[in-house]
Order: structure tokens, then C-alpha cells, then sequence
């Protein structure tokens, strides 16, 4: 799948292999296309002069799955949890769109079952081997209302690269066995994002006071609340995905080319 026409497009990759559970190529998987991706993520927005705002993101997400084929790692392949945690900077307009700045994506494999969602680590999402870690490039994002919340199932895109040594060996490779461990790559994911009005004590706890670093209300004993235009939890399910590096002068050219994609997507999910 070319997202950009020309030589130097940026091409997502299809039919790489991932391996869970870290086994190596001839254990692995082949992903047509995406990894699924499902979680929880609290805002902090901070307003900066009229309808501007700064925000920081931190997220939990589970990975169970593959283009949605109900395969599901722990079960098929036996230790391969995988979950990741994002952390993410940008700048925004309230009834306007919000981008990225900058933060990082950390994936994680552990070898023991059913710890997301739990009160290890942050909401177990951070537990056993780190074994991939992305750097969020500017750019992507999405829409936001007049209180800072997504727009309906709103479409948030996150574009990332990782340097040569950023994956682990034994779990990511190209279709002819090649360990993507000794390569530079970069990635996207799409989201769906909905506000979550009512999120659980371990939730609150896990995301917004421990990893967040949240000191308001919730975090003292008290109840939590989403307050408008200043802190909220959202729900997240979506896809990551893996691009080629395009050449340097192609970069410009593939953020079209993935906005472009997320329009694509966006409409497909319409019509759902």
C-alpha cells in the first residue's frame, strides 16, 4: 500500500511478522497490516490565551490482536501480552484541531497473563520487557469541541519513527525473515477517541495520580471528575501500523500522505 505517489514514497509495510511472545521469525505471525490497539488515556490541558490550549497525554494500551483476527496473542502464542504506554505534548484550539510535538511510544511484552487493567505498574500496561520504543514526530492529531473533548469517535493519527536498535530482535520482521531490530522505521497509529465520563478509582489512580503525576481532585481521596477545558479521560481503540523511512526530503510529503490516509479512514468508519 503506496500512501504517497512518486520515488520517494512512504509505503506501510503488509505481511511483516511479529512474534509476541520474542521466539523469533519462524514463530511469529504474519500481520497484513496493523496491530490492534485498545485503552485509556487522561488529558491535561493547560489554556495558553484564548482558545489556544497546551496539553500532555498519558496513555495505556492493550495489544491483543493482529488485523482484527480474533488470533489472539496470549492465547496462540503463550507470554506474548503485549502492552505499550504513550506519552504526548502538543498544542491545540478549543472548537479547532489539536497536533503533536513531540513524547514517546514504549511497548512491553510480558510473560505473565492477564496484568493489564491491574494495579501493577501503571494499569499493568509497563510490565516486563520493554521491547520497542518510538519517538512521536510533530504532527498528526485531531478535532477537539468546545471543552476540549474529541469530537464524536473522533479520529486521532500519531506518527512515530524508531532508530536502528530501538526493537528488540526476535519480534518484529520483514516478510523475508530480515530482524527489524537492525533498521530505522516508522510507524502510525489511528485512533478512535471518546471521553470516558465516569472512569473507575484504578483507572484515575493507575493513569492520572501515578503516571500522569495528576495532583487534583481524585487523587486525594476525594471523587474525580472531568472538568471541561482543563483535564478528561478519553478511550482510545484503533490501529499501529508500520511505514518504511521514506528519504529525507520525502518527510513533508508523507504527513500528507498520512492525513490523507486518516480522511480515507475516517469515511471508511462512517459507513460502518
Amino acid at each position: 500500500m503506496s500512501l504517497a505517489g512518486g520515488a520517494n514514497a512512504a509505503t506501510v509495510l503488509n505481511n511483516w511478522v511479529f512474534n509476541p511472545s520474542g521466539g523469533g521469525f519462524a514463530g511469529g505471525q504474519t500481520i497484513n497490516e496493523y496491530l490492534d490497539v485498545n485503552g485509556n488515556a487522561f488529558i491535561d490541558l493547560t489554556s495558553t490565551g484564548g482558545t489556544s490550549f497546551s496539553f500532555t497525554e498519558h496513555a495505556v494500551f492493550n495489544i491483543v490482536q493482529a488485523d482484527s483476527n480474533g488470533r489472539l496473542f496470549p492465547v496462540n502464542f503463550p507470554g506474548g501480552n503485549i502492552t505499550a504506554t504513550f506519552e504526548g505534548t502538543g498544542t491545540g484550539n478549543f472548537s479547532g484541531n489539536f497536533t503533536f510535538s513531540g513524547g514517546t511510544i514504549r511497548m512491553y511484552q510480558n510473560p505473565v497473563n492477564g496484568q493489564y487493567a491491574s494495579t501493577e505498574g501503571f494499569y499493568g500496561a509497563n510490565l516486563g520487557n520493554q521491547i520497542a520504543e518510538f519517538t512521536v514526530m510533530a504532527g498528526g492529531g485531531g478535532s477537539v469541541d468546545a471543552s476540549g473533548n474529541p469530537v464524536s469517535n473522533g479520529q486521532v493519527t500519531v506518527f512515530a519513527s524508531a532508530a536502528a536498535g530501538s526493537l528488540d530482535a526476535g519480534y518484529f520482521f520483514r516478510e523475508n525473515g530480515q530482524d527489524l531490530s537492525t533498521e530505522s522505521i516508522m510507524a502510525f497509529a489511528f485512533t478512535n477517541a471518546n471521553t470516558v465520563s465516569d472512569p473507575d478509582e484504578t483507572l484515575v489512580d493507575e493513569v492520572a495520580c501515578q503516571f500522569a503525576g495528576f495532583t487534583g481532585v481524585g487523587c486525594n481521596g476525594d471523587a474525580y471528575a472531568n472538568v471541561a477545558g482543563e483535564h478528561l479521560f478519553i478511550s482510545n481503540n484503533g490501529q499501529f501500523k508500520l511505514n518504511e523511512v521514506p528519504e529525507p526530503g520525502s518527510l513533508a510529503l508523507f504527513g500528507i500522505a498520512m492525513l490523507g490516509a486518516g480522511v480515507v479512514v475516517r469515511k471508511r468508519a462512517a459507513k460502518v
